[in-house]
């Protein structure tokens, strides 16, 4: 069940992470050419603060969600370790019900957000970019996050109900 679980949501998780790395190397181009045009040419790329906002937006919350499928998060066990184990398996249940309720909200008010901002038409300040496309890279990346706590909750449930 574990890796049949895992397995379905691998492949969109792992484009989600592509298109992190990709961002970051675009970002980082953009940077460095921004810096050799402004010092050496003193000819800036206008816009160029704006544009690295923007990647930041998908850079970052896709990149959390890859971290999560890999489970990199850094946490701390200090009282958790030394519960008995169908404690512990309780709780962590509990833990990721309340967290999948969470970003199920979340997900749905950044949804929400995307389709009023589209509406509104709001843009950048200075390139006059549309906005909804990066909140709606925030949107699917809590989705994300929703699909890799709901396979964790199950996989505990399962694994709970067995014993």
């Amino acid at each position: 069940m574990k890796s049949f679980l895992k397995g379905i949501s691998g492949l969109p998780i792992k484009l989600l992470a592509f298109v992190a790395a990709s961002v970051l190397a675009l970002m980082m181009f953009l940077v460095m050419s921004d810096v050799i045009l402004r010092y050496i040419f003193n000819r800036p790329i206008v816009g160029s603060f704006e544009i690295v906002q923007y990647f930041m937006a998908i850079l970052t919350s896709f990149a959390v969600v890859y971290c999560a499928y890999e489970k990199g998060h850094v946490y701390v066990e200090i009282v958790f370790d030394h519960l008995p184990k169908k404690a512990q398996l309780i709780l962590t249940c509990f833990v990721s019900f309340i967290l999948l309720i969470l970003l199920l909200l979340f997900a749905w008010q950044n949804i929400m957000y995307t389709r009023e901002i589209y509406n509104q038409r709001i843009t950048s300040a200075i390139l006059y970019i549309p906005t909804y496309p990066f909140v709606g890279a925030v949107a699917i990346s809590f989705v994300g996050s929703c699909i890799i706590v709901l396979i964790d909750f199950l996989q505990n449930l399962f694994r709970m109900v067995k014993r």
